[in-house]
């Protein structure tokens, strides 16, 4: 284990590996039961998609940790998933069958643009103010999501913003609002926001008292601090209906489908829908790679998981003699594994960077969440007894620890400034990487031609940028 992880070189141990690797797994554990709710509203069966959600982990995460070395783990990606549903189902009006073909071959994208190196050419051609800025950006992100699962946010819409709305029964299930609304600070008055704030208060003191584990053993005795609060009941935890049985029985609807009637051979039927077809796989595909770019580089170059000579090898050598080399193949091959099974996109996870924070370093890590996902598929309702409350302070707190990246930007000179401010900020507040990545490529862009620079981008980075714009435009006319 020691020769094959090389532990000792990347200045970690077995135990510090398992912790990281427990510790990420509780943090992105919610897409277990999150991912089946958002897809299965798009006429696919819950139970297959809970299951094809940990298959899908499983294989994209052990291929992590086994091919590349990386501590990073893989699920299906939040935001892609919710375009899944509601755009291109809901939206567009196709059938989550032919929304899976779009998802394999985005896949199959992702691998050849990944294989001729055009996706490393991007990493390469992201100046460096920008990869500080992704830093950051990731740490606003993952604190902005911990923040809301932590239940401290709340909430006011008035009337005259409401652009649409969807009702059941006396309540409204889903809103989307504009400006009009308005963020505020939750009252206090309820046990799940006070154990979020215990957590965190806790955390917070075995982090800074540096203690082995502090993030994880945080999560942990957090939850159980939840039981007496009432925040989790145990009368709830359904183990018919979470059945290993009943899931693989109907993974049967969704495995392959992809390639079924309903699947690739309709996508194509119809010539006057190719164009749209094509940039909504386009749309599927720019998510995917800039959140696993972003990930990698906000996590990666703080942390000397990806070191220097690494980042240069990447745009110089041939082949995956790199760790981001296979990192990212390792990511590529994931989304269309996830398709086969019945899932949107999978993709590196922002909330590896929990296990990060706690010495994760090496694909050790990995494997043990890789684990953890398919010891979940016969646990699923002990899983679901972790609250979001007991690791929101986690991804809080790996938020603040990311954000030091900020310190390298130099906020005085405005032709950085501007740029890091939107790519930073849209992140959290779009609740999207590659969204904040993609404005802060348009105003580098911008700022750039306007002071007369324009040598200075990259061809790489004008191609992305306009890619980006295209998928602006395409979507405000869906």
């Amino acid at each position: 284990m020691e020769k094959f992880f090389k532990l000792k070189e990347n200045g970690t141990t077995v135990s510090t590996e398992i912790v990281a690797g427990l510790t990420t797994f509780f943090a992105m554990s919610y897409i277990l039961f999150v991912n089946p709710t958002i897809l299965s509203l798009s006429g696919m069966p819950f139970q297959a998609v809970f299951l094809a959600t940990i298959i899908s982990s499983a294989i994209g995460t052990l291929i992590m940790g086994l091919f590349a070395n990386v501590p990073y783990a893989q699920a299906p990606g939040m935001g892609l998933n919710a375009f899944f549903t509601f755009t291109v189902v809901m939206g567009l009006g196709y059938t989550w069958e032919q929304g899976l073909a779009m998802v394999f071959l985005c896949g199959i994208i992702n691998i050849i643009i990944t294989v001729t190196k055009f996706r490393k050419l991007i990493i390469k051609s992201i100046p460096e103010s920008l990869q500080h800025a992704i830093g950051g950006g990731i740490g606003i992100f993952v604190a902005y999501v911990g923040i809301k699962n932590a239940g401290f946010l709340q909430f006011t819409s008035d009337s005259n913003s409401i652009i649409s709305s969807t009702v059941e029964g006396d309540a409204a299930t889903n809103v989307v609002s504009n400006g009009g609304i308005v963020p505020a600070l939750a009252n206090f008055n309820n046990p799940a926001v006070l154990l979020a704030i215990i957590g965190l208060i806790l955390t917070s003191i075995l982090v800074v008292r540096q203690v082995k584990g502090a993030i994880l053993i945080g999560i942990l005795v957090t939850s159980l601090i939840a039981l007496p609060m009432g925040v989790i009941d145990l009368s709830q935890v359904n183990f018919q209906e979470n059945s290993l049985g009943n899931s693989i029985k109907e993974l049967g609807t969704t495995f392959g489908a992809a390639f079924g009637s309903n699947g690739l051979p309709s996508l194509f039927s119809d010539a006057s829908k190719i164009p749209q077809v094509l940039l909504t796989i386009l749309a599927f595909s720019l998510s995917d790679i800039f959140d696993t770019i972003g990930t990698f580089i906000g996590t990666g170059r703080r942390t000397g998981i990806f070191s220097q000579e690494e980042e240069e090898a990447v745009a110089n050598s041939k082949g995956f003699k790199s760790k981001m080399d296979r990192a990212l193949f390792s990511d590529a091959i994931a989304t269309s594994a996830g398709a086969i099974f019945g899932t949107s996109n999978v993709t590196t996870f922002v909330e590896s960077a929990a296990g990060i924070g706690a010495g994760g370093r090496t694909g050790l890590t990995s494997v043990v969440v890789a684990i953890l996902f398919l010891l979940s598929s016969l646990l699923s309702p002990i899983v679901a007894i972790v609250p979001a409350q007991a690791t929101a302070p986690a991804l809080i707190l790996v938020g603040v620890m990311m954000m030091s990246s900020f310190k390298e930007i130099n906020w005085t000179d405005l032709e950085d400034a501007i740029p890091v401010f939107f790519t930073s900020v849209f992140m959290g507040l779009c609740y999207s990487i590659s969204y904040g990545i993609a404005a802060g490529f348009i105003f580098y862009v911008i700022i750039k031609v306007v002071k007369g620079k324009s040598k200075e981008i990259s061809p790489v980075l004008w191609i992305v940028t306009g890619l980006f714009l295209i998928n602006f435009i395409v979507m405000a006319t869906l």
